[in-house]
C-alpha cells in the first residue's frame, strides 16, 4: 500500500484525515489542490511531503502546458509549495531538487518530461531508502537489546508518513518480521491523534501487538521499565544534531535519558538541514487553535 502514487496525469493520495474509519484515495490534479492537501494533512509526514512537493511541481508544469501561461508560473507555484508546511524540511528539499532539474529549461514539453522523471525517481528512492533504514535500524536495535523487544514511539513515522515502509515504524516492522518484537507502545499524539489514528492503524494492519497510551503517560511507561527502546521520526535535523519532531517528543527523550533507555531518531538524509545550525533556528509551525479547542466540529473548551 503506497501513500502516494503517480498515475500519469494526476497524483493519487491516501486521505489520512479519514483514517482509521475510511481508507479513501483522493486524486490531485492541480498544484493548488496539492498545496491544500499538504496544509490539511491529507498527506503528511516529512518524507511523504518531500515526494508530494516534487509532484506538486509536476502538476504545475502540466498546468502551464495546458494553459499556455508563462513558464515562470512554475517558480511561483514552487514557492507556495515549499512554504505550505514550514517545519518539515523535506518539503522544501523536494521542491528545490525539482527546480534545480528544470530551472534552465525554456521548452515546456521538456520541463514536463524532466519534472515527471525526477519526481518518480524521488518517489522510488524514498521507498528504497526507507527499506534500507528499516533493516539497518533493526540490526542496530538488535545489537543494543537482547531477546524480545518492546518499543515506544510517538506520532506516526510509518508507511503513511512516507511512500512505503516508514522510518521509525519501518524499523518496528523489520524487527517484527524477524520475530523479535514483543510490543509497541504508541502515544496518542494530541491534538490530531496521529498515533492513535494512524500508527495504531498501521500496527493493526501488520498484526503487531500494541497499546495506545495517552501522551502524558509516555514517560511513565519508560520509567516503569516497560520499554527497551524509543524510536521516533523527525521533521528536521539541524547541523548540530538538534531534532524537531511532533510536540511531545521531548519528554520522551528526557525520560529515556533518565532511565538509560536508547532513544533513536530514524530519518532520511533529506531531513537533515545543514543550513540550520541548531534547533533554535528551526521554524515551528503554528496551526489553527481549533485543532486543540474543538473536536469533530464541536467546541470542547470555553
Amino acid at each position: 500500500m503506497r501513500t502516494i502514487e503517480w498515475c500519469g496525469d494526476h497524483v493519487r493520495l491516501i486521505d489520512q484525515t479519514l483514517l482509521p474509519g475510511e481508507l479513501t484515495y483522493v486524486e490531485i490534479r492541480d498544484v493548488n489542490t496539492m498545496i491544500d492537501a499538504i496544509r490539511r494533512l491529507v498527506v503528511r509526514g516529512a518524507p511523504a511531503l518531500g515526494v508530494a512537493g516534487a509532484f506538486g511541481v509536476v502538476l504545475s508544469a502540466h498546468q502551464v502546458r495546458r494553459s499556455g501561461e508563462d513558464i515562470g508560473q512554475i517558480h511561483v507555484d514552487a514557492s507556495h509549495l515549499a512554504e505550505a508546511r514550514p517545519t518539515a524540511v523535506n518539503l522544501r528539499w523536494g521542491v528545490l531538487r525539482m527546480m534545480n532539474v528544470i530551472c534552465k529549461c525554456t521548452d515546456i514539453e521538456e520541463v514536463c518530461t524532466l519534472a515527471e522523471k525526477e519526481a518518480v525517481a524521488i518517489l522510488e528512492a524514498d521507498v528504497k531508502s526507507n527499506e534500507q533504514m528499516s533493516l539497518r535500524g533493526a540490526d542496530f536495535v538488535a545489537s543494543l537489546v537482547k531477546g524480545q523487544i518492546s518499543v515506544q514511539t510517538h506520532c506516526n513515522a510509518g508507511g503513511l508518513a512516507c511512500v512505503e515502509w516508514g522510518t521509525a515504524l519501518g524499523v518496528v516492522r523489520a524487527i517484527h518480521e524477524r520475530g523479535m518484537l514483543h510490543k509497541v507502545f504508541a502515544s496518542e499524539t494530541r491534538p490530531l491523534l496521529q498515533g492513535a489514528r494512524l500508527t495504531a492503524f498501521e500496527l493493526a494492519q501488520m498484526g503487531i501487538n500494541h497499546a495506545i497510551v495517552v501522551d502524558g503517560a509516555g514517560p511513565s511507561v519508560i520509567a516503569a521499565g516497560l520499554v527497551d527502546v524509543v524510536l521516533v521520526g523527525a521533521d528536521r535535523i539541524a547541523a548540530n544534531g538538534d531534532t524537531a519532531n511532533k510536540i511531545g517528543t521531548y519528554p520522551l527523550a528526557l525520560a529515556a535519558s533518565r532511565a538509560g533507555v536508547p532513544f533513536i531518531v530514524v530519518a532520511p538524509e533529506s531531513t537533515v538541514d545543514l543550513d540550520t545550525i541548531s534547533g533554535k533556528e528551526i521554524q515551528i509551525e503554528l496551526r489553527d487553535e481549533d485543532e486543540v479547542l474543538s473536536w469533530n466540529g464541536d467546541r470542547v473548551a470555553p
